[in-house]
């Protein structure tokens, strides 16, 4: 019966960025045809969805951040997160094509390291802007007078830089590590992951090699791509919470509500990607095959949401930022603007506290 029948699919090879096992030939996985084929039309689409409205929005919030509002801390954050997302969304075509020739790579080794690379520094950059993002929050609710004396759109810029050298620095490996190599069974070329630099899958020291490699890379990725930041970020808003509650003061509603949301739907977004990729080393040492089919197919609906990440925050921007039905009767630009202004909240303290609640909730959006 024609829904009985199977395919052999290499489970680390469905897409440049999903890593899932290894490339030696124990670790193939057998899916239904009608579930594979689903999968990966489903990603196209979500992919493509993701390319228009990421391109569009976020090349949106640059010209908008970069060109029409006054340069200020905020507009530097959010420049450099669509800065992130725009890089990244703008290569994602490369992936629609692997994935509607059956992942057959025609573009060569080099940009297969590069759409991967830049997968990765997308999540490593946009972390770690909004751990940045929330640690000037906090700052800025704690400490008001030292951040209104220091808080200047020129130091956010010097710490956009070290943040992204450091989102660079941490994506390399995945320069070194991935590969192109040829199936002339099926005349096909798979985008891979070669943690060992070998095709050999037969030498036990080379399977030991591509095993340790494979296993630090996933570590660090969740290690520093989501644990610490998502900790980092829940301590920051434990101390401003904390902070407020003592001061008896009350959230700037439009910059927490837009902040918050971001940082939420980000790791929303990408929880479950990290969660794949653990999974992924933990099958090596377990003989489950309803584990391992959970990993593949789960693999390519994670990195579908993941990427679906790139395209939001423009949209969030606008629906959550200040007057946003007023600013749109006017125009999409006015909303922008809206959404990234850094105004003075309101208070609800009549003790003589102007300049301390000026300068603790004259935040970014």
């Amino acid at each position: 019966m024609e829904s009985s029948t199977y395919t052999l699919v290499p489970s680390d090879v469905p897409s440049p960025q999903w890593d899932i096992a290894e490339e030696d030939s124990e670790h193939y996985e057998i899916l239904p045809n009608e579930l594979e084929t689903a999968l990966r039309f489903l990603s196209i689409g979500i992919y493509s969805i993701a390319f228009l409205l990421g391109t569009t929005g976020n090349g949106l919030v640059i010209w908008i951040c970069g060109f029409r509002m006054k340069r200020t801390v905020n507009t530097v954050w959010f420049l450099n997160l669509a800065i992130a997302d725009f890089i990244f969304t703008f290569f994602l075509p490369l992936s629609i094509i692997y994935t509607a020739l059956d992942f057959d790579w025609p573009f060569g080794t080099l940009l297969c390291k590069l759409n991967s690379t830049l997968a990765i520094l997308n999540l490593f950059a946009s972390v770690f802007l909004l751990t940045v993002i929330s640690a000037d929050r906090c700052v800025s609710v704690v400490r008001p007078v030292w951040s209104q004396n220091h808080r200047t759109p020129r130091l956010a810029s010097i710490v956009s830089l070290f943040v992204w050298l450091t989102a660079f620095f941490l994506c390399t490996p995945y320069l070194a590590f991935r590969d192109t190599i040829r199936d002339d069974e099926q005349n096909v070329t798979h985008c891979y992951n070669n943690y060992a630099f070998s095709t050999n899958v037969e030498d036990m020291g080379v399977i030991a090699i591509r095993s340790l490699r494979h296993q630090i890379i996933i570590s660090v990725r969740f290690l520093f791509g989501f644990l610490l930041p998502f900790g980092l970020i829940l301590v920051f808003y434990s101390l401003m919470a904390l902070k407020l509650r003592r001061s008896h003061l009350a959230w700037s509603s439009r910059p927490f509500r837009v902040m918050a949301t971001v940082v939420v739907v980000f790791f929303v977004c990408w929880f479950p990607y990290h969660i794949l990729s653990v999974l992924e080393v933990v099958i090596h040492y377990l003989d489950d095959k309803s584990l391992k089919a959970t990993v593949l197919i789960g693999s390519p609906l994670a990195t579908s949401l993941a990427f679906f990440n790139s395209c939001l925050n423009p949209f969030l921007y606008v629906f959550l930022g200040r007057d946003f039905k007023e600013s749109l009767r006017r125009s999409i630009l006015s909303a922008f603007e809206s959404a990234f202004s850094e105004e003075a909240a309101k208070t609800n303290d009549s003790h003589g506290k102007s300049r301390s609640l000026s300068a603790q909730e004259s935040q970014f959006s």
